[in-house]
């Protein structure tokens, strides 16, 4: 038996700050963010949104009459948590409708913890074959006006559902992890934006690259060559391409300009115009990958480097499953990016520095939110969402 991703979809908010507009406002090159970091435009979330909004949006295709009975377990990985205790799938559970004998828990590592929540989904599954697990991702990236950082915010959530004879991509048993105790990012609980080294978080992510593939290869995995494509965890497009080649280099391969394209290009995609989504970048990369590939895919073997901050590592694999393009919501992920709104600055700013009361006072939030799901009130310290139009 085999397990893995069954269905997959990816959802981020309806307004982008494009980043040609902050470089202007800077006084930069608008060359700069594309050139240097790979990125065009930065999703922002309104008022009304949060990771639990964009969660539910995500998720919202994925569950229906035919497996809403079967989903077991909801794995909820965040950096961006809204409660120390309560888990941010709890909330949506409800939205979802989901059955009353389901565990929710929320994972935590920086952009690493959805790889983590995969992989404790596929052994459920192997435990119980009949079970679905349902995975989510959300994170909303802040920095700060003007900080080094500014440039990879942004925000966005996955939704993904793993089961036996799985019909997008079956997961293979083989990965190969790396952990150290270091700081080139965190996000102390007393701050609500990151702190970061970017030079050095960096260095530290491609030597986690390397040492994580070296207890892939020891532990069996797939040659450098014997993989199709790679996908990379992306606080920017252009670190997959110094990924790339620092692990190609590493394996004695040359890459040219055509090659790298080929390898990792289709990937990049989405997350050009999401930016920075923290844990679930890396697989907004996988979803770009399946939908934007012109080659047919099935059979073929992907490799994937998951990294989170602080720090963990790891590199592992999936074979892409006969039929995939069935499961596509090109078309939807397409409309959802091209039909946002563009702010300028000023709007930009007003709505980073929005301050919702945190002395329990009533609130009701502006409406701004394009999805299905909105955070409408707080009212004695509690989150009151809501279910609005059918949005995209």
């Amino acid at each position: 038996m085999f397990v893995g991703i069954d269905d997959i979809s990816f959802y981020s908010s309806g307004m982008y700050l494009s980043l040609s507009t902050l470089a202007q406002h800077n006084g930069e090159n608008p060359q700069k963010y594309r050139l240097g970091l790979g990125q065009d435009r930065m999703a922002v979330p309104g008022p009304d949104e949060d990771i639990v909004t964009l969660a539910a949006d995500a998720a919202w295709p994925l569950v229906n009459d035919e497996n809403r009975h079967r989903i077991s377990t909801v794995l909820f990985a965040t950096e961006s948590g809204i409660d120390y205790s309560k888990s941010a799938g709890i909330y949506m559970h409800r939205l979802l409708g989901l059955r009353d004998n389901c565990r929710v828990v929320e994972l935590k590592q920086a952009c690493y913890s959805a790889t983590a929540a995969v992989q404790m989904a596929c052994a459920l599954v192997m435990r119980r074959p009949e079970d679905q697990v349902l995975v989510i991702a959300s994170d909303i990236a802040r920095y700060g006006l003007g900080t080094p950082g500014e440039a990879t915010q942004g925000c966005g959530a996955i939704a993904l559902t793993v089961k036996a004879s799985p019909g997008l991509l079956a997961v293979d048993p083989v990965y190969g992890c790396h952990s150290e105790d270091v700081m080139d990012f965190w996000r102390p609980t007393y701050m609500d934006t990151a702190m970061v080294d970017g030079k050095y978080s960096t260095l530290v992510y491609l030597r986690a690259l390397l040492a994580s593939w070296k207890n892939y290869q020891d532990d069996g995995g797939a040659s450098f060559t014997e993989l199709a494509r790679f996908c990379y965890h992306l606080p920017f497009t252009r670190m997959a391409e110094k990924a790339h080649r620092k692990l190609a280099g590493a394996e004695g391969e040359r890459i040219d300009e055509h090659q790298l394209e080929e390898k990792i290009g289709p990937g990049l995609l989405y997350a050009r115009q999401t930016g920075n989504s923290y844990s679930a970048s890396l697989y907004i990369a996988l979803i770009s990958l399946l939908e934007n590939d012109e080659e047919d895919l099935a059979g073929k073997r992907i490799g994937l480097f998951s990294y989170g901050s602080g720090c963990v590592g790891e590199f592992f694999s999936m074979v892409v499953q006969p039929g995939y393009q069935k499961r596509s919501r090109r078309s939807t992920h397409l409309a959802l990016l091209e039909n946002r709104r563009e702010l300028d600055y000023e709007e930009y700013a007003r709505l980073f520095l929005y301050a919702s009361p945190i002395d329990g006072s009533a609130h009701e939030f502006p409406r701004s939110a394009a999805g299905r799901y909105r955070l409408a009130a707080l009212e004695g310290h509690k989150r009151i969402y809501e279910q609005t139009s059918p949005g995209l």
